[in-house]
């Protein structure tokens, strides 16, 4: 059902690879609501990935792009501006990979150089795309940013490895950057922590069915659909929300605030 909420807004949505993905979630959810979107992704991911059905599905053009590269940000944002009409109005980052879980490096064990480029693609990429908006004057006053993030910034999940560290570090950007962007345009700047998802990186993570079982199990309302958390994304991206900015925002009915769940203790005889 649309409300029209995003009704004549403009914006960018990163991470889109096929229909697990959160990202595409997002861009049916936002473009269902009235707004006018690009998308894009790396260039490796776009010849794994299913992109070019959801562009045609909803008339919106891809423009590659790699997320580390300033110069790849510049001609996506100059370009999604020229393509949109304007100035942007809202942005997802839904960026994350590390090389050291794809190749089951154990966290004790870690290749740096991996640990680098986990940190460059999952994290300081999304202040490269804030930076770069900023210098571009391309995000309408009032406008919002958002990026994906993960508990396990706050909490000890093992088998997330150094993803964990990109998670909490791309929290201290939404939070760092979003007191400069509010100050200065009044753009916010905000995380959502959403919980476990069947996405194609997600089930890559050691351990991940009995890890979502346990969080469905833990969570009073169950863990939150890849759907629910496109809902959710509108709302930040709508003008409901102009006075939230550098938070993180809990999407994980209500994992976080769980200590224990009877769901979880055996039956009693």
């Amino acid at each position: 059902m649309s409300n029209n909420l995003l009704a004549g807004k403009r914006g960018i949505i990163f991470g889109a690879l096929d229909e697990q993905s959160i990202a595409w979630k997002v861009a049916e959810k936002c473009v269902e609501q009235g707004a006018k979107i690009t998308l894009t992704n790396a260039p490796v991911a776009l010849r794994f990935g299913t992109i070019n059905e959801l562009g045609k599905k909803l008339n919106a053009e891809i423009i590659p792009a790699d997320a580390t590269s300033e110069e790849d940000l510049e001609n996506l944002i100059t370009k999604s501006m020229e393509i949109l009409g304007g100035k942007l109005d809202f942005v997802l980052h839904s960026i994350g990979m590390s090389v050291n879980v794809r190749k089951k490096r154990a966290y004790t064990n870690i290749k740096y150089d991996w640990m680098q480029k986990t940190f460059d693609i999952s994290a300081i990429s999304f202040h490269k795309v804030m930076q770069k908006c900023m210098e571009l004057d391309a995000v309408n006053d009032w406008g919002s940013i958002m990026a994906l993030t993960y508990i396990a910034a706050q909490r000890t999940f093992p088998d997330y490895n150094e993803m964990a560290e990109s998670k909490a570090l791309l929290e201290s950007f939404a939070r760092s950057f979003g007191y400069h962007y509010g100050a200065a345009k009044k753009v916010r700047v905000n995380t959502i922590s959403q919980s476990p998802t069947w996405t194609t990186a997600g089930s890559g993570v050691k351990g991940f069915k009995e890890f979502f079982d346990y969080a469905d199990k833990m969570s009073p309302l169950g863990n939150a659909p890849a759907e629910a958390c496109a809902d959710y994304c509108v709302t930040m991206f709508s003008d409901l929300t102009k006075y939230v900015t550098m938070q993180n925002l809990y999407h994980d009915g209500g994992f976080s605030n769980m200590g224990m769940s009877p769901a979880l203790l055996p039956d009693p005889e």
